[in-house]
C-alpha cells in the first residue's frame, strides 16, 4: 500500500513539473491598454506585451505617444513613422525595475529620458517607456466593443453602448490592474473580456432571467454576458455603468497571443579607461590602479583573472631568474562599475608594470569581457 501511495505521489509530482514547465514557456498574452493605464500601473504592465493607441509626436530624435490624459516615451529599433495616430504594439518597461545592464536598454541614451545612471537610478514607476515593435495607423472600430473601448475609452466616454464578452468574475485572471475607485465591495463589479481587451462592469450583479453568476468562481467564467450601459474611464481604467444584463452564447475567440521579438544579444562589457593609462611614465611608486567599465561585471568572475606583474624582459636584462612578485588586492565597486587595484607595498622604481584582465571575466548577464592589458613605467 505504501509503495502504491509513493508511486501515485511521484506521478503527481511529475505531472505538476511538466505542467509548470509548459506554462512557463507559453508566450504572454498581449493586453490592450491605455497610455494612462501603463503610466499609472507600471508594476502591472511592466514587461508585458501591450497594444496602446495614441498620437505619435517626434522631436529632436525623441518619440512620444500622446493621449488626452498622458504621454509615454517610445523606444524602438524600427523606423519611426511620420506623426499621426497609431496603434502601437510593444512592451511596457518600468526603467526602475530593470538593471542598468539590461540588454533591452542597449544603445538607449537614458539621458534623453531624464536618467543619469552615474547620479541616480530611477525608482519604481518614475520612468515608464514603451519599447515599440510595430506602428499601425489607428482605424476607428465599426461599432463599439470591449476591445475598442479598452483601447480608446476617450472616444466612448458617456456614450451608451451594448457589448458582449466572456465573464471573468471579479478580475479572477488578473486581466486588469485593479477596479476603478468608483467600485467597492458593496457594489457589484466584474470584468468582461473580448479578445485581448477587458473592461470593468459596475452597478449590477451578474444575474438576470435564467442566470446568476458568482464573481468569485472560475467555473462561471466559461459563460458570456451582454451588457448595456454608459462608458466611463479614469486613470487608464475603463468601465461600463450597467443598465441591462443578459446571458448570450459564447463566441469562438481566443486572446491574441504575441511573442515579442527576442531581446538584443548581450552587449559585451568594455574597459572605458584606466589610470594609469597605457604607456604612462613616471608613475609614483605608491600608485593604485583604477579601471572603469562600460557595464557591470559579475564580481565572482574576477577571482584569479586579474594579474599584475613586472615585465619579464626587464628581469632577464637584470639577470633575475624571474620577475619579483607583486602583492595586490582587487576591489570592485558595482555602483560605479569600477575596479581598484591596491598594492600592499610600494612598487619598485624604474620598473615596467603589466596589468592583465584575463579571459573568463563576464558581465552580470554572462557577456564576456575581451582580454585586456596595459603597461606603465614606475618613476624614481
Amino acid at each position: 500500500m505504501a509503495a502504491r501511495r509513493a508511486q501515485v505521489l511521484g506521478l503527481c509530482a511529475l505531472v505538476l513539473t511538466i505542467c509548470s514547465s509548459h506554462v512557463s514557456t507559453q508566450p504572454l498574452a498581449r493586453r490592450v491598454a491605455t497610455i494612462a493605464g501603463v503610466k499609472n500601473f507600471p508594476g502591472f504592465y511592466h514587461g508585458q506585451p501591450v497594444l496602446v493607441r495614441g498620437e505619435l509626436k517626434v522631436a529632436e530624435d525623441r518619440a512620444n505617444l500622446v493621449s488626452p490624459d498622458d504621454t509615454v516615451p517610445v523606444l524602438t529599433r524600427e523606423r519611426v513613422p511620420s506623426e499621426g495616430t497609431y496603434d502601437v504594439r510593444g512592451e511596457a518597461l518600468d526603467i526602475g525595475r530593470l538593471s542598468q545592464d539590461d540588454p533591452r536598454l542597449s544603445g538607449v541614451d537614458l539621458r534623453r529620458l531624464g536618467v543619469d545612471p552615474m547620479e541616480r537610478w530611477p525608482s519604481h514607476g518614475e520612468v515608464v517607456v514603451l519599447r515599440a515593435t510595430s506602428f499601425n495607423p489607428a482605424e476607428p472600430a465599426p461599432a463599439p466593443g470591449i476591445r475598442a473601448i479598452a483601447l480608446d475609452p476617450h472616444r466612448y466616454e458617456t456614450q451608451r453602448v451594448t457589448v458582449a464578452g466572456q465573464f471573468r468574475g471579479r478580475n479572477l485572471y488578473g486581466d486588469l490592474p485593479q477596479a476603478p475607485s468608483e467600485a467597492s465591495e458593496s457594489r457589484a463589479e466584474f470584468v468582461l473580456l473580448s479578445g485581448d481587451g477587458a473592461i470593468w462592469v459596475l452597478g449590477k450583479r451578474p444575474k438576470g432571467r435564467g442566470f446568476e453568476l458568482d464573481v468569485n468562481s472560475r467555473i462561471d467564467t466559461r459563460r458570456w454576458l451582454e451588457v448595456s450601459g454608459v462608458v466611463h474611464h479614469a486613470r487608464g481604467l475603463a468601465w461600463i455603468d450597467a443598465e441591462e444584463l443578459d446571458e448570450v452564447e459564447p463566441r469562438r475567440e481566443r486572446p491574441v497571443e504575441e511573442q515579442l521579438p527576442p531581446p538584443a544579444p548581450p552587449v559585451p562589457p568594455e574597459v572605458l579607461f584606466s589610470a594609469p593609462t597605457e604607456g604612462e611614465t613616471d608613475v609614483p611608486t605608491d600608485t593604485s590602479i583604477r579601471i572603469q567599465f562600460s557595464r557591470d561585471l559579475d564580481p565572482a568572475s574576477l577571482k584569479g583573472r586579474v594579474r599584475v606583474s613586472y615585465l619579464g624582459s626587464e628581469s632577464v636584462e637584470r639577470g633575475e631568474p624571474q620577475p619579483p612578485a607583486i602583492d595586490a588586492t582587487v576591489n570592485y565597486d558595482r555602483g560605479r562599475r569600477a575596479m581598484e587595484i591596491r598594492f600592499t607595498a610600494p612598487l619598485e622604481r624604474f620598473r615596467t608594470v603589466k596589468v592583465e584582465l584575463l579571459e573568463g571575466i563576464v558581465g552580470t548577464d554572462g557577456a564576456p569581457l575581451a582580454p585586456w592589458a596595459i603597461t606603465f613605467s614606475v618613476g624614481g
